[in-house]
């Protein structure tokens, strides 16, 4: 086997999925809405945001590093994944270990310029990713307990994104819990989908030999507990929704809409819900996703009144 060459590093950080860092900016914005620092206008946090966002990325790309090592001994039974570049080249673990440190070091290094709230945050992302790809927990080769796991990044996104308005308070436990099960669904489903090609593809038993959870997996199993983890979610944002303010309640609609459209991506052959750094092609969802943040802004600068019935337990 030959040795991996700088390509191959580069590759296996995954510059393409820092389009997940997506999830810094609603932490941004219910930051800011909700009270965030007196005099600081949207404009004053452009500058932060990119900031927040380029380390979290950082951090996310070490712990890529470590995934596509780690993996490589099972990526090699995926018929996509076989490609990955740890699985055709040998990785030199002075380089691994070097490129592993400098991310990790360089999105620390950004977030100290930031406040403590973001370098505790990505800390936690760090400690995650090694819980999630090293043993002696390994949380990947636990079936529910990879995806309860995995998930956890997306809070620690909005976290992110929460401190760089300010430190000086916690985001509301309902929008934590919401977004962390609202991750979980992603992942469950992103599980459902690669269940249901390989299955196709080669059977139980390729499935068995990429990933030891499709031992216990199934695609009903997949299936309920995504199902599980939106009912969470949805739950969870409704609590948000109505207890800081009455207007969100009209979100309602197109965030259950959203979560309908990504179980329709993944329903479709050789889903992108797979891969998704690759769903910026599903076009449907990104509408969607833009038209909830106009509405989320929208509902947070005007107030409607007679929403106020549907919470009186005088009226209606």
């Amino acid at each position: 086997m030959h040795p991996a060459n700088l390509k191959d590093y580069l590759s296996a950080a995954r510059v393409d999925h820092w389009t997940k860092q997506i999830f810094v900016l609603p932490g941004v914005m219910t930051a800011w809405l909700l009270g965030g620092v007196e005099g600081t206008g949207l404009q004053d946090l452009i500058g932060p945001a990119v900031l927040g966002i380029l380390a979290t990325s950082l951090v996310a790309s070490s712990n890529y590093l470590l995934n596509e090592w780690r993996d490589s001994a099972f990526d090699r039974h995926h018929p996509l994944k076989s490609n990955r570049p740890f699985v055709v080249r040998m990785p030199n673990r002075v380089w691994l270990w070097t490129g592993y440190t400098s991310l990790l070091a360089g999105g620390l290094l950004v977030s100290t310029v930031l406040n403590p709230g973001v370098f505790w945050t990505l800390i936690v992302f760090m400690v995650s990713g090694w819980g999630y790809n090293l043993k002696p927990v390994r949380s990947k080769d636990i079936p529910f307990l990879d995806v309860i796991t995995e998930s956890v990044n997306n809070p620690l996104r909005f976290l992110v994104g929460w401190f760089l308005v300010t430190d000086s308070a916690i985001p509301p436990t309902s929008i934590l819990i919401a977004f962390w099960t609202a991750g979980a669904f992603l992942m469950g489903i992103k599980r459902f989908a690669e269940y249901r090609t390989l299955e196709a593809r080669g059977g139980l038993e390729m499935l068995k030999a990429y990933r030891g959870v499709f031992r216990i997996y199934t695609e009903h199993s997949l299936l309920i507990s995504s199902f599980f983890y939106a009912l969470m979610s949805t739950f969870m944002m409704g609590i948000f929704l109505i207890k800081y303010r009455i207007e969100y309640l009209l979100l309602f609609p197109l965030i259950s809409g959203l979560f309908a459209s990504y179980l329709r991506v993944a329903l479709k052959p050789s889903s992108r819900a797979q891969k998704p750094e690759k769903l910026i092609r599903e076009k449907t969802l990104w509408i969607m996703v833009v038209l909830l943040m106009a509405l989320f802004l929208i509902c947070s600068l005007i107030d409607i009144p007679q929403l106020h019935i549907l919470i009186d337990p005088y009226l209606g």
